[in-house]
């Protein structure tokens, strides 16, 4: 896969620099393993503008091709990582939050409360990913066989999709 991918881990006490942040690099690292180069990894407090602000510098002007986005995807008053996202993409792809959470509730019940998102803008595929390196790691995971098709599509290939 040689495309370009950014990581933007969405955590109030990582932002401040109490708690270390695990899941952006190994998310990096997996995405390196399939060719991916990484042009941002940064850390942002689970702020809805910030948030939104970051998605639109970094996929307007095409300067990437995938954006992950780890960290707040849950129920609780801060976690506005989908909210952010849904009012920046153009078109959501919903299967892709599906399978994130259909195989999920196999290993979890909290799967369930997650409101993950993933969609395009412009000709940047965006998806929000858990918090936890575990979460993260296993949903990425499930989406991995699909990433590299994805990227071409939206990015204008008009191959067809069976060959």
């Amino acid at each position: 896969m040689g495309f370009k991918a950014v990581v933007i881990t969405i955590s109030d006490r990582g932002s401040r620099g109490e708690r270390k942040d695990t899941s952006g690099p190994e998310i990096v690292g997996l995405l390196q393993q399939t060719g991916m180069e990484i042009v941002g990894l940064q850390i942002i407090p689970d702020e809805k503008e910030l948030i939104r602000r970051s998605l639109i510098e970094w996929s307007d002007g095409e300067k990437t091709d995938l954006i992950l986005t780890t960290g707040g995807t849950g129920v609780s008053p801060r976690d506005v990582t989908p909210d952010a996202t849904r009012e920046v993409i153009d078109r959501e792809i919903p299967g892709m939050a599906e399978e994130m959470r259909r195989r999920s509730a196999a290993i979890t019940p909290h799967a369930m409360i997650s409101r993950a998102v993933a969609g395009i803008r412009g000709r940047t595929l965006i998806i929000n990913l858990p918090g936890s390196p575990k979460g993260a790691m296993e949903n990425l995971g499930f989406l991995l066989p699909a990433l590299a098709h994805a990227i071409e599509k939206i990015k204008g290939d008009n191959r067809d999709c069976a060959s």
